[in-house]
């Protein structure tokens, strides 16, 4: 990981100037959008002063680094993860299809919810900060009385679920690295939480009546993104991922997860799974992703500078004027195992890559089989800021 964190953040003069470049590169592209340069082609220096001329920078860029707040930068508690879960991975089809097996062999007891609880509350923290603003909720503690609608505590239990499976995907992600397939540094610099329309309409509607509570719409879009960066900071691959929770990993529900639920066909009368589920979203999903775009947004308003980089490379891969990001998907399930699971089964075959899947890049699929998944999950988001 330390070399993840250190292409992270571009340090020192030389990464401050190329930073300083790539955001004015950047802004200038914003200011002149049928402005359309072909890839490789330089930026001549007189757009370069025009941007220094006619663009406000950052405080951060005029002033120099400042920590970037509500940035995710909680490390995964490995002594924690490897006393609660024992990993089995394998890599297949020459290397492209990773499949790693999550067996729970410790206990789900305070000691760790309160291990995991560091990462999950920086996994939740810019939307937090982000919703609690929306609702004109002070989060100072000397703001005054503490308040009654809180994210991610109040939430409803089934969306506090899925919300478990999407920092897990993150979680495993950095804590796993080597055993996926490529085994590439990854880095989730920030997650996409605070994009939850839903959860906005279901805050601020509970902020005036605490009797409205209902459930909640999924999030749309991409479950997960994390990203790995080259010697320059610019992002070089990306990983997406779909992650879903179900309370009992059966067959029968894992099949609803890959396929979709069954409906009746109307010539037969016959139940069929309607074909939309995981691989169908998959297979189908763009190039670069709507939640790399998102996860783009989010650096220039949080650290404009120090992924500056990051920002220009996918600048250019949305544009045309750029090589688009190698890709890896990742699947992630969690949940309870099923009572008739014997020990090292898996829901989704190993040995070769998944017939269904053909997106045509690397694949990594992740199980998580827990024991008592919920009652971790009811312990752990209660005690989330302590619950304030």
């Amino acid at each position: 990981m330390a070399s993840a964190d250190k292409a992270r953040s571009p340090s020192g003069q030389a990464g401050c100037v190329t930073a300083r470049r790539s955001y004015l590169i950047t802004s200038v592209r914003r200011m002149c959008p049928f402005h359309r340069l072909s890839s490789g082609v330089a930026y001549s220096s007189h757009l370069i002063q025009l941007a220094l001329s006619t663009v406000q920078l950052p405080p951060s860029l005029e002033s120099g680094r400042q920590k970037a707040m509500s940035l995710h930068t909680a490390p995964p508690p490995m002594a924690a993860l490897q006393a609660w879960l024992k990993a089995l991975g394998s890599i297949e089809n020459e290397g492209n299809y990773g499949h790693l097996l999550l067996e729970q062999v410790g206990v789900c007891d305070d000691a760790l919810a309160a291990a995991l609880r560091p990462y999950f509350e920086s996994a939740h923290l810019d939307a937090r900060e982000y919703f609690h603003r929306q609702l004109g909720i002070d989060l100072h503690p000397d703001g005054g009385r503490a308040a009654e609608v809180c994210y991610p505590n109040c939430l409803p239990e089934t969306a506090k679920r899925g919300l478990f499976g999407e920092v897990m995907a993150g979680l495993v992600t950095e804590a796993y690295q080597s055993e996926f397939v490529g085994s590439h540094q990854w880095i989730v610099p920030i997650f996409l939480f605070r994009n939850h329309d839903d959860v906005e309409n279901y805050l601020w509607a509970l902020k005036a009546d605490p009797g409205r509570a209902r459930e909640i719409y999924g999030r749309h879009g991409t479950d997960f993104v994390g990203i790995s960066l080259d010697a320059a900071g610019e992002v070089a691959r990306m990983i997406v991922g779909e992650c879903k929770w179900r309370r009992n990993l059966t067959e029968s529900a894992v099949a609803s997860l890959l396929y979709g639920p069954k409906v009746e066909n109307e010539e037969t009368g016959e139940l069929e799974r309607d074909g939309k589920g995981i691989w169908y979203e998959i297979n189908r999903d763009s190039p670069i992703p709507w939640g790399l775009r998102q996860l783009q947004r989010l650096l220039e308003l949080k650290d404009p500078e120090g992924y500056a980089s990051a920002i220009y490379s996918i600048d250019r891969a949305v544009l045309g004027d750029g090589a688009k990001p190698e890709r890896t998907d990742m699947v992630l399930i969690v949940g309870n195992g099923a009572k008739r699971r014997d020990e090292g089964d898996c829901l989704i075959g190993w040995e070769e890559l998944p017939v269904d899947y053909t997106a045509g890049y690397a694949l990594q699929v992740v199980e998580v089989i827990l024991k008592g998944g919920e009652e971790l999950i009811a312990k752990l988001y209660s005690s989330l800021w302590r619950g304030t």
